[in-house]
């Protein structure tokens, strides 16, 4: 299978709407595709919005095992042929070497590809080293030996771990939280990554949906020749209008800075970022979204979540085990039990009132 084109790769690039990542080469669009939403429309909706992506000059798509179908969805718009135009990154969360060739090849049969452009272990608690007894970074150098994989990556949550990858030279990207809300830690690791020649991905670009604007989350990153945002798109809407940047990107406007210092009042301190590493709960609740219906419903129309589903789902907090799953698996060390029953209480008091509110009053 024809490798991704040689334009894509290079050691310098100075058109502010392109990144290369590190020392890996890759050039990528400042618009990145973040490929985990689609796993909620169906395939034929999502080889529209891929291709027209595509067309339009997106052509990085991010994708990992953990996202259910989102692989097969990528791999059924680009067995026609474009498989060599664009770049494709994936992400193992295999902890051991017999669960990284697993992942990888199947990976590869989704996809429908025989490489992989970067290859990123997916949050992983510790940074995979070689003779650290699993066998993961052996796996990968193979994998690198074998053509399977083109380029190396780590993704991550947690800032310890993360300076431990860029300081160890064994990775050339990092994929980590990054936006207007991130603080002067991550704005170093950021630095970090560029003196060590490290491509640096930014997820969470939109702060897992609490940023609700999206020309001021991209003229923020604009100020970050080295960071790749991947903003995660579901709707032909959301694609035109990061499309329409790739042509027009908005610049930082006093208005935008207005904006960005009343998010960051109001988003300060503990809040869910909804990564989803405290997914699934065995008690069956949605943690992502109820662990942040405090914020929702400060920051979206009352009528988007004062509704039975939600009501429903925020009901649900009732059956918390008090397990402890939750926060071991949190890499922000949230009290998340304790987090879901303030969220739930709020919730409840707004819903009592509910007519007032969708009435638009307070």
């Amino acid at each position: 299978m024809e490798k991704s084109n040689s334009n894509m790769l290079g050691t310098v690039t100075r058109d502010p709407m392109y990144v290369t990542l590190g020392r890996s080469g890759l050039k990528v669009p400042k618009n990145g595709f973040g490929a985990l939403p689609i796993q909620r429309i169906s395939t034929a909706e999502t080889v529209h919005l891929l291709h027209k992506a595509m067309d339009n000059g997106m052509y990085y798509f991010d994708t990992a095992r953990f996202y259910t179908d989102s692989e097969a969805k990528l791999g059924e718009a680009f067995a026609d042929g474009r498989r060599g135009r664009v770049i494709i990154s994936t992400k193992t969360g295999a902890t051991t070497a017999e669960g990284f060739w697993h992942d990888l090849e199947t990976s590869l049969r989704l996809l429908r590809t025989d490489y992989i452009d970067l290859y990123q272990f997916h949050n992983p608690a510790f940074c995979p080293k070689p003779d650290d007894g699993t066998g993961l970074y052996e796996a990968m150098m193979q994998a690198v030996q074998q053509g399977k994989v083109l380029h190396v990556g780590i993704t991550n949550h947690r800032l310890a771990v993360a300076h431990e990858a860029v300081e160890s030279g064994l990775y050339e990207t990092l994929q980590f939280p990054f936006s207007y809300l991130a603080s002067d830690k991550e704005r170093a690791l950021v630095e970090m990554c560029s003196s060590h020649d490290m491509g640096f991905i930014a997820m969470k670009a939109l702060a897992g949906g609490l940023i609700d604007h999206a020309a001021t989350a991209f003229a923020y990153l604009m100020q970050f020749p080295q960071v790749e945002p991947i903003w995660g798109i579901q709707r032909e809407s959301e694609l035109d209008e990061f499309i329409s940047y790739q042509q027009n990107p908005p610049t930082l406007t006093e208005e935008m800075q207005q904006r960005i210092e009343k998010d960051r009042q109001e988003l300060s301190g503990d809040f869910c970022r909804g990564c989803g590493y405290c997914q699934p709960c065995p008690a069956g609740i949605e943690i992502e979204s109820c662990n942040r219906m405090y914020l929702f419903l400060r920051r979206a129309p009352y009528e988007v979540y004062l509704t039975e589903e939600f009501h429903q789902k925020m009901l649900q907090v009732r059956e918390c085990l008090r397990c402890g799953r939750c926060r071991e698996h949190c890499p922000y060390n949230l009290d998340t039990p304790n987090l879901l029953q303030r969220n739930l209480e709020d919730f409840l008091a707004h819903w009592e009132h509910r007519d007032r509110y969708l009435n638009g009053q307070k």
